[in-house]
């Protein structure tokens, strides 16, 4: 009978992949740090360490300007010392971090003494002497973020941190700090772990969703005082032309905190990936021709998730102050007693005129800029239009929602007066990877809509400025633009 083997359990699934370095937090205040070396490098690690607390003491025979303005600045207060012209004549016990910028040897003989005197050791550009690492540092202290590739790729860290830089704003520090101020206080308020942390929850959300400016701080006070806001808001997002890039930041924050989304049928799918991933999503989306949701829906979809304290980005394609009807909806909200915030968006003139490396506003060819609506609450072009006015050939004029009235509009235009040499550029989908244009003159404008077709949105440009695009348009006048 063969002997039993006993089994053995098969080892769990690590909870962490490997890393390659520890990413740990030291506190310096009042410490003690060495840094030998008066380089510019090592000026920059001195001011560094005193920037965390440290009371830093210098060994460098001759420092740098760099050095020496840092001595001269800090010294009084023991901040930053010269403390002896060489690092050996002093004894590295009692030191938290020693730190140099050395050659060959010496640099080889600083660590081994520090790590003989069991001090953690840096030194500068030699990884292989090194018991710690400085990564990249963005810093809304007490918000601190460290970046680090294990000093394999030092210039790729620096880019990762400055995309965190964009995204981390800078009044993130004031609510950092006051997290500090109030956390016994919030501890002794809500006993209950599970309140507590709903608390923060609310607390960080609201930090990212916070204005800036001096009124920062006392927001974040009203915040901690009260445990909250009372009710929801609504923030007016503008989700720019389509293209996800040409979302801003603020309304890229403010995605990330809402709970409710209500966005436009033009909005795409890669833009909402920036959205909060808990956030409900709601497509309201209003097309002519199309089965739409009416806006007395959507109002009152925005007004009952407001009160039930809840934060709702209503999500406009293009900029909302732009034919987004968002007066209506301010003023609808306002009446009903719920906090609003507008974040501008790109208008999608804006990207019209970067797509096509033109200036609306060409001090040659134009004075002025008119955006004008083609579509009216009848479907039709407005009736209250001052047409003459419209054909001022030293205006540029944008069109939006223009496709399906755009015969007339050519007619109405030379009806007064408008060259029918005007150029044209008519643009469907503008920015995104199906981006159409049509450019000719303005006598051509109806067969250039049919061929951009109607399904799809539509924007009108009519000017001098477009003479280039016009002229270039040859014998293939429609383009397939994008990827």
């Amino acid at each position: 009978m063969a002997p039993r083997v006993p089994s053995v359990a098969a080892p769990p699934p690590a909870r962490v992949e490997r890393l390659a370095v520890l990413p740990v937090f030291l506190s310096l205040d009042g410490k003690d740090v060495l840094v030998a070396g008066g380089t510019e490098a090592a000026a920059w690690k001195a001011e560094l360490l005193h920037a965390a607390g440290a009371r830093v003491q210098v060994a460098a025979a001759g420092p740098c300007a760099g050095m020496a303005a840092l001595l001269a600045a800090h010294g009084a207060d023991g901040g930053i010392v010269a403390t002896a012209p060489d690092w050996r004549d002093l004894s590295l016990d009692g030191f938290h971090l020693a730190v140099a910028d050395l050659e060959g040897e010496d640099a080889a003989g600083f660590a081994t003494a520090a790590r003989a005197a069991g001090v953690p050791v840096n030194v500068v550009d030699r990884p292989e002497l090194c018991a710690f690492q400085f990564g990249s540092i963005v810093n809304r202290s007490p918000v601190v973020v460290g970046i680090s590739t294990d000093g394999a790729a030092p210039v790729l860290a620096q880019a990762i941190r400055r995309r965190i830089e964009t995204v981390l704003p800078r009044h993130l520090a004031a609510w950092g700090a006051l997290a500090a101020r109030v956390r016994r206080t919030v501890a002794a308020r809500l006993p209950v772990a599970a309140m507590r942390r709903a608390f923060w929850e609310r607390f960080a959300d609201r930090a990212f969703a916070a204005g800036s400016g001096p009124s920062v701080e006392d927001e974040a006070e009203a915040f901690a005082s009260c445990g909250g806001p009372a009710g929801g808001r609504v923030t007016l997002v503008g989700a720019g032309p389509g293209d996800p890039e040409y979302l801003t930041l603020k309304g890229m924050r403010a995605l990330q905190s809402a709970d409710v989304i209500l966005f436009d049928d033009l909005v795409s799918a890669e833009l909402l990936e920036f959205a909060r991933r808990e956030a409900k999503r709601m497509l309201v989306g209003k097309r002519g021709g199309r089965e739409s949701c009416r806006q007395e829906d959507i109002n009152a979809l925005m007004l009952s998730f407001a009160r039930q304290g809840k934060r709702v980005v209503r999500l406009k394609a293009g900029d909302p102050s732009v034919f987004g009807r968002s007066g209506e909806e301010i003023a609808f909200l306002e009446r009903a007693g719920i906090a609003v915030d507008v974040v501008a968006g790109i208008t999608t003139a804006s990207a019209m005129a970067a797509g096509l490396k033109t200036s609306l506003t060409h001090r040659d060819c134009a004075q002025s800029v008119r955006f004008v609506t083609g579509h009216s609450r009848q479907g039709r072009l407005p009736e209250t239009l001052d047409w003459r006015a419209v054909a001022d050939p030293t205006t540029t004029t944008v069109f939006y929602m223009g496709g399906r009235t755009a015969p007339e509009i050519a007619g109405r235009l030379m009806g007064e007066g408008m060259s029918p040499e005007t150029p044209v550029v008519i643009t469907a989908n503008v920015s995104r990877a199906d981006e159409r244009r049509w450019a000719g003159p303005l006598s051509a404008m109806a067969r250039g809509i049919g061929g951009i077709g109607y399904d799809d949105p539509v924007i009108i440009g009519i000017g001098r400025v477009f003479a280039q695009q016009a002229a270039a348009a040859g014998a293939q006048p429609l383009q397939a633009v994008g990827a």
